[in-house]
């Protein structure tokens, strides 16, 4: 059995040494803006994460899976809120497009907010209650967030860059390397990456095949709309029973409200929440 089991990850390796990550293009369009490769270490650092990506199977995988559902929740909100649509890439590269991720600095959600960023742009973060799992108001914050940077920079790739680096250093870094776009500054590898792995979402996305990766429609994880969306303004004592009520379980009940952090819901002020009762 075990000498079956090396063999066949043997198969499964050589499979993926077999693939060939796709050729660097002459240029791409990312939210409107032309990128272009004709400088070598332009050229060399989206070469990088084509290979990245082609040879990272089990998260890119997953990610693809995971599209379906994850995408077709966020992108009207993008729409919506006047969001380029291939800003939804980001949430590929912060999170793997899985809602529950949390980061090692504590980044929590699709979008992995930090406690104080989530709380700047009105997200409810407590040990009770955490907005940074919500996929609606995440995506909410993320808009405002991104349309303030875009304000400032009215370059796409520099708003990346402050997702990952934070605006107050990437400012800094434009001003002492006297640029205008985070593509001509020299960063920090994590940072300097990030713009490359995000552009490279997008042709992964696109175009799954040209990487090697075959995953069915029919094998993506599906979005489901809810079977009721109850809203509440008082003080749930017991979640478990608050699910039996609504004929579905404790357990299906917090997959699909994953910013319900307890076994109850506080709520002395009365505030209005909406808690999805899954189909």
């Amino acid at each position: 059995m075990r000498k079956l089991l090396i063999l066949t990850l043997l198969a499964l390796s050589f499979l993926r040494l077999e693939a060939q990550p796709p050729r660097v293009p002459d240029s791409m369009t990312f939210a409107g803006q032309t990128i272009r490769f004709d400088r070598p270490d332009l050229y060399e650092r989206m070469d990088r994460e084509l290979i990245t990506f082609t040879y990272m199977h089990t998260n890119s995988t997953l990610m693809l899976k995971r599209s379906a559902r994850i995408f077709a929740q966020v992108e009207p909100i993008l729409r919506e809120q006047g969001i380029p649509d291939d800003l939804k890439y980001l949430m590929a590269i912060e999170s793997n497009l899985d809602p529950s991720s949390v980061s090692t600095a504590g980044a929590v959600g699709l979008w992995q907010f930090m406690t104080g960023t989530g709380r700047q742009y009105g997200l409810e973060v407590n040990v009770n209650v955490d907005e940074r799992y919500h996929i609606r108001k995440s995506t909410l914050a993320a808009c405002k967030y991104l349309k303030e940077l875009y304000a400032k920079y009215h370059d796409w790739m520099t708003v990346a860059a402050c997702y990952n680096a934070g605006p107050g250093a990437i400012a800094t870094r434009l001003e002492n390397q006297h640029q205008k776009s985070s593509m001509d500054l020299w960063l920090v590898s994590e940072t300097s990456r990030y713009m490359f792995r995000v552009l490279t979402a997008k042709l992964f996305f696109e175009n799954p095949e040209s990487f090697g990766f075959h995953v069915a429609d029919a094998d993506k994880y599906k979005y489901v709309p809810p079977r009721q969306v109850v809203t509440v303004n008082e003080t749930i004592p017991d979640l478990v029973a608050f699910a039996e009520q609504h004929g579905t379980t404790y357990a299906r009940l917090k997959e699909a409200n994953l910013w319900l952090r307890e076994s109850k819901l506080n709520d002395a002020s009365h505030k209005t929440y909406e808690i999805i009762i899954p189909r």
